[in-house]
């Protein structure tokens, strides 16, 4: 996979995780407005450059892509991240804004992770789980088009499937380019 994928939306793009967004990736997990539904991390530069640096092991066999949200003008917006691939599914997360993110940024950056993950990885479906209070992302995939599929005592599970992301893809249009 290339570096920076840049043909998907309007305003913003993905570019592939790099140690030096460690600083960048830290400030996001520290972020108490921004941590609460993420695995919680420590104050530690160099564990999140070992962290990084461990990833791209992962990312040289394609079982994982973490990638910098960013503006078309580079300015570091977010993270979002591919894992857990399993036959034809995928599941996606780490998915952090920076507080100021413009807000398109969210609806943006979900359509860009469904369409490298179904039309350039070839992936029919996605298996996602949201802890049971991250209710903003729960009622954000389900009017994307998931569908609840099951939960437990900590989260709820949703599967969506690639002709909902294609109904999801007409809804939107207007955030995507011409040429998807």
């Amino acid at each position: 996979m290339e570096t920076i994928i840049s043909d998907i939306a309007k305003h913003i793009r993905f570019r592939l995780v790099e140690e030096t967004d460690a600083v960048f990736i830290l400030s996001l997990r520290l972020d108490p407005q921004k941590n609460r539904f993420v695995s919680s991390v420590k104050n530690d530069i160099e564990g999140q450059k070992r962290w990084i640096s461990d990833y791209k092991e992962r990312e040289k066999d394609e079982k994982e892509f973490y990638f910098i949200i960013e503006s078309k003008e580079g300015e570091p917006l977010g993270t979002i991240r591919l894992y857990d691939f399993r036959d034809d599914s995928f599941c996606w997360g780490s998915w952090i804004l920076k507080q100021d993110a413009p807000p398109y940024a969210s609806l943006e950056s979900a359509l860009s992770i469904y369409e490298i993950a179904m039309k350039r990885l070839g992936f029919r479906q996605s298996h996602t789980d949201v802890r049971k209070g991250n209710t903003a992302v729960q009622n954000f995939l389900l009017q994307f088009g998931a569908k609840i599929v099951g939960e437990d005592d900590i989260n709820i599970y949703f599967r969506m499937t690639e002709e909902a992301y294609e109904q999801a893809k007409k809804n939107y249009r207007r955030f995507l380019l011409e040429n998807i």
